[in-house]
């Protein structure tokens, strides 16, 4: 297995047993997870929004609530499973080659 498969199956082991890990460990999962996908996005070509839209956001801030206290196990846990699923897809994108187009103009609704 890949480095990166091996990270999702850590991911989604302590998201199963999230309640047997430390407040350092569970933190440390979700910076590695964060460093991870923004690593990966670079990679493919996906730039970092900053926005609160963004998926990385919301894990940074579910990082720093749980380490302030303001977030439970629970939180945790659907934290470490969605940066699991990003960082799936993303390597897909990444395995299959697929190109990434963004754009920031408004679509054109086709001519009906």
């Amino acid at each position: 297995m890949s480095s990166t498969t091996d990270f999702i199956a850590e991911l989604v082991r302590a998201a199963n047993e999230v309640e047997k890990l430390s407040a350092y460990e569970k933190v440390r999962l979700l910076d590695r997870a964060v460093t991870t996908i923004r690593d990966m996005r670079e990679q493919v070509g996906i730039p970092s929004s900053g926005t609160d839209a963004d998926a990385v956001v919301d894990l940074q801030m579910t990082r720093v609530a749980f380490a302030r206290g303001k977030r439970t196990g629970d939180h945790v846990r659907a934290a470490l499973l969605d940066a699991a699923d990003m960082i799936r897809t993303l390597r897909i994108v990444s395995d299959t080659e697929t190109e990434v187009v963004l754009s920031t103009a408004p679509r054109e609704e086709p001519p009906q």
